[in-house]
């Protein structure tokens, strides 16, 4: 967290849950002998970049969905679309901006890493080729029985995600939402979020 608030230049102190100054935190579950990371999990097909009517986000070619705030109208429609509840707004700014992970864009277009891997000296997050990653993680579920639930999650969920986690507890018991479509959501968001009257594209105001 420490290494991703240096990276995009946000405040460093601490915090369990995202916000628009923390794009990544660390949450401790079984009083505190489990850690869990939450950050974007940047679909392979985004639900945010469909619902957005002006298109702000956009998938790039490294993987990360990456938010443009000179084109957004701030209709929050991308924060009712995520199904993992991501994005966040800037709430107490004059000019608030949608913020989230940005999969340190530019580092990996370089060549680089993010820099939450790069930060991590145990390995219990690792960055690479999607299907290396998956291929790895299988490794270490049929090495080790019992060690990890027989699962990868992300690799369906909303019709697959970049961003994967292995546990060794039934992720419902770790706050991961265990409902999300396997298909791809894009095809729904729209239909969906254009019956919902709460929201109003109207001067980019909530009702």
């Amino acid at each position: 967290t420490r290494a991703c608030a240096k990276a995009n230049n946000l405040p460093e102190e601490e915090a369990t849950e995202l916000s628009s100054t923390h794009y990544t935190v660390v949450k401790g579950y079984n009083d505190d002998t489990v850690f869990v990371r939450r950050l974007c999990m940047h679909c392979k097909e985004p639900t945010c970049v469909s619902a957005c009517l002006v298109g702000a986000f956009t998938k790039t070619e490294t993987g990360a969905v990456l938010y443009d705030e000179n084109k957004c109208i701030g209709c929050r429609y991308c924060m009712q679309a995520c199904p993992f509840e991501v994005p966040r707004y800037e709430w107490g700014s004059l000019t608030p901006r949608i913020q989230k992970c940005r999969m340190c864009y530019e580092r990996v277009a370089a060549g680089g890493q993010t820099a939450c891997a790069e930060a991590c000296a145990l390995g219990a997050t690792t960055f690479g080729d999607r299907e290396e990653l998956i291929t790895e993680a299988r490794k270490r579920i049929d090495d080790n029985p019992g060690q990890y639930v027989d699962y990868i999650y992300g690799l369906k969920e909303a019709g697959g995600t970049s961003v994967m986690f292995l546990s060794g507890i039934p992720f419902e018991k770790l706050g991961f939402p265990v409902n999300v479509p396997k298909e791809p959501i894009p095809g729904l968001s729209w239909a969906v979020l254009s019956q919902i009257p709460k929201y109003t594209v109207a001067a980019g105001v909530e009702l």
